[in-house]
């Protein structure tokens, strides 16, 4: 049977430094970036992820290290990486008194886009980010959340390939965010990569395919979310849930010998079963509570979430 091929990563990153003056921000950074996907960029405050997208970005030079961006160097090669990307920074300078229309207008003319194909592409863009109807707005009178979704159309009016999206929803309220994660989920169906940095845990780990998680200039993992979420080692966790609360079937799992953890779950009659496979199998476990006539629902393995493998790989404290 032929291999699946592994195609050619949209970003590949090897042996990244970069420092201002005697202060190190990337040390020896390395990950890839795979097409079509959604992958998360996750750090403390000063751990080197905006310095690292404005070395994708080209605006930033490498000192050393080796950066390619769909195939092409990212110093050698800038003006061909600017053409094919779109960078929204965290905080965009957005020019207040145009309109949007005129906004995104001169972005596309700066992309040497004709009168006619610019005024077809604003008004495609405008309806995916659910602004079509505000093209006569001034920038300054919309909320953050327009203006961000404004920013990120500014991204799209030369059709890149690749997104570079340094804390999109930073501000927004919940709703906002919300919507701004599916337009991102949108814009990965119509064959976008997106390179995404962000504080907002819960929301990567549900958009996110893949995640680099930096922290003091190093690179701590890079890889699919669910190998990050698989839990390692011999102690492992199980969620069971019970038709009713049923205190002797949690009793007897604390005295079965192995279970390290029983821990009840507030939004119903579940609990968090931890133990040690060394020297309790799962079917133990199981059989434990089956014999303290626990009516079981169902007993399934939990994963990490996000959050917690984010505190176990970074450490505490500000980087000096």
């Amino acid at each position: 049977m032929a291999q699946a091929l592994i195609p050619e990563p949209a970003v590949e990153v090897r042996g990244l430094f970069y420092a201002y003056g005697g202060r190190v921000a990337l040390n020896d950074v390395a990950f890839r970036i795979y097409p079509e996907s959604i992958h998360g960029f996750v750090g403390p405050n000063g751990a080197g992820k905006t310095t690292c997208l404005k070395v994708l970005a080209t605006l930033l030079k490498t000192q050393p290290g080796v950066v390619t961006v769909l195939g092409k160097d990212v110093v050698r090669d800038r003006n061909a990486v600017r053409a094919r990307i779109g960078f929204m920074p965290d905080t965009p300078s957005m020019y207040r008194q145009m309109t949007v229309f005129e906004y995104l207008d001169f972005f596309a003319a700066a992309y040497g886009q004709r009168p006619a194909e610019r005024d077809r592409v604003i008004r495609d863009i405008l309806e995916l980010t659910d602004m079509a109807g505000r093209g006569d707005d001034l920038i300054k009178s919309l909320s953050r959340g327009m203006q961000q979704r404004i920013s990120l159309a500014r991204c799209l009016v030369h059709d890149p390939e690749l997104l570079l999206l340094d804390e999109p929803a930073a501000g927004l309220d919940p709703r906002a965010r919300i919507e701004l994660m599916e337009i991102l989920k949108e814009l990965r169906r119509m064959g976008k990569t997106i390179f995404i940095s962000s504080h907002i845990l819960a929301e990567l780990a549900t958009l996110c395919d893949s995640v680099t998680i930096i922290d003091q200039g190093a690179i701590r993992y890079s890889g699919t979310m669910d190998d990050l979420l698989a839990q390692e080692g011999t102690t492992v966790t199980y969620l069971l849930t019970l038709a009713v609360e049923d205190p002797a079937t949690e009793q007897a799992l604390r005295d079965t010998d192995g279970v390290e953890q029983v821990l009840k779950v507030e939004d119903g009659p579940a609990y968090q079963v931890t133990f040690d496979t060394q020297r309790v199998t799962t079917n133990d476990v199981l059989h434990v509570a089956l014999h303290a006539q626990g009516r079981i629902v169902s007993f399934r393995r939990s994963v990490r979430h996000l959050q917690e493998a984010f505190m176990d790989l970074t450490e505490p404290g500000v980087p000096t």
